[in-house]
């Protein structure tokens, strides 16, 4: 089971952290695997990948993670899965602050997906060879955020220096000619 704490700006104007919990139990997956069709839902992600297809990638990413959010009974017998549940998930900002970490950070789409799947799973998968293929596929599958493109006017209007330094050097940020 995977906890994720996100904090959003909600629909009032309040900023808010809360933890919202994610997984796929091995039923499911197999379900999953079983409904999608000619090889699974790898195949179906690298097909997304090799068509460069982003809208089928983000649809993928979007469909595991409503299919696995959920809340824990009080008990912490039994994960609930509930289609109002995921709606109201889905449209709040803190789905949409999740997903756009998927495409901001690489390594946040493959600790999700890693996160959501069963105890032991990953390590199951590692004994068989499969994890390092399937992170390998999911860095290709996240696409990257465009750099924002700024001007030597907005550049010297920029109030963090470090911070306008550090995206430079990672290609967030590209200067272009006023």
């Amino acid at each position: 089971m995977l906890k994720k704490t996100i904090t959003y700006t909600d629909f009032t104007g309040e900023k808010v952290t809360e933890d919202f919990f994610f997984h796929l139990s091995k039923a499911e997956l197999i379900e999953i695997q079983m409904n999608y069709p000619e090889g699974g839902i790898g195949e179906a992600m690298q097909r997304a990948l090799e068509s460069n297809d982003t809208k089928k990638i983000f649809k993928e990413f979007k469909d595991l993670v409503l299919m696995s959010y959920g809340k824990k009974s009080l008990d912490g017998k039994r994960f609930v899965k509930t289609a109002t549940n995921r709606e109201e998930f889905e449209s709040s900002e803190a789905y949409s602050e999740l997903m756009m970490s998927f495409f901001v950070n690489a390594d946040s789409a493959i600790d999700f997906f890693n996160g959501i799947l069963p105890e032991g799973f990953v390590e199951q998968m590692a004994e068989l060879g499969a994890t390092e293929n399937t992170q390998a596929q999911i860095h290709e599958l996240v696409p990257k955020a465009e750099p924002m493109r700024m001007t030597m006017t907005e550049v010297g209007l920029y109030q963090n220096k470090q911070e306008l330094t550090d995206k430079i050097v990672a290609g967030e940020i590209v200067i272009v000619d006023d």
